[in-house]
């Protein structure tokens, strides 16, 4: 992963061979925490989804997180947000392995980052907020698509019940996420339902 200021990122993985990551409410909880923790250091965090075996985050690197790691006196081409990232999911793993008695990559090796506001992925038709927009969406609406629940509202391990008035959530930066996509309080209260665009969705990830 490569992470630049200013730019906005779809991070995502899942588990090794599409196994579980998350085996109870506790799990989902467990790494949050370690996300507010480990990563809000070095990044802002527009929003995300915990699904069973795999999760979504769409976020925006601070400056700090794109630096280069120091080692032993030689500049690294590994950054201090991608470092973190792998150490969250590395310790996250150790404990899921601890606890279920297991051993092994819980995730997959490599967590990837999509640039949502690269000029280069976006068509002419469409504008970085679109992008934007439909991964916002997107992330919220898995736990729907994957008929796991009827309606987001039914699906506490994502932030969609923050961005509409149904939790006072503090672990996303929503003033900031909604600057950048263009949007405010009310619309969350009017759109509750947004129609992705296919040929955006093939383009996040």
């Amino acid at each position: 992963m490569h992470f630049e200021p200013d730019h906005i990122y779809h991070v995502y993985n899942r588990g090794n061979n599409k196994i579980p990551i998350f085996f109870n409410c506790g799990n989902y909880l467990f790494l949050l925490k370690k996300i507010r923790n480990e990563w809000l250091e070095f990044c802002h965090l527009f929003c995300y989804c915990l699904m069973p075996n795999h999760f979504h985050f769409m976020i925006q690197p601070k400056p700090e997180g794109c630096k280069s790691i120091v080692l032993k006196e030689k500049i690294s081409h590994l950054q201090i947000l991608s470092k973190t990232i792998g150490k969250t999911l590395s310790s996250y793993t150790q404990a899921i392995n601890i606890e279920n008695n297991t051993t092994g990559n819980l995730f997959q090796k490599k967590t990837k980052a999509k640039c949502l506001t690269n000029e280069l992925i976006i068509e002419p038709c469409y504008t970085y907020i679109d992008y934007l927009l439909n991964c916002f969406h997107y992330i919220h609406q898995n736990p729907v698509k994957a008929k796991i629940v009827t309606n987001p509202k039914y699906w506490s391990f994502s932030s969609w019940l923050d961005y509409y008035g149904l939790r006072n959530g503090t672990l996303c930066n929503k003033q900031m996420a909604m600057e950048r996509m263009g949007l405010s309080h009310l619309d969350f209260r009017i759109i509750k339902e947004f129609k992705t665009d296919p040929k955006i969705i093939e383009r996040i990830w």
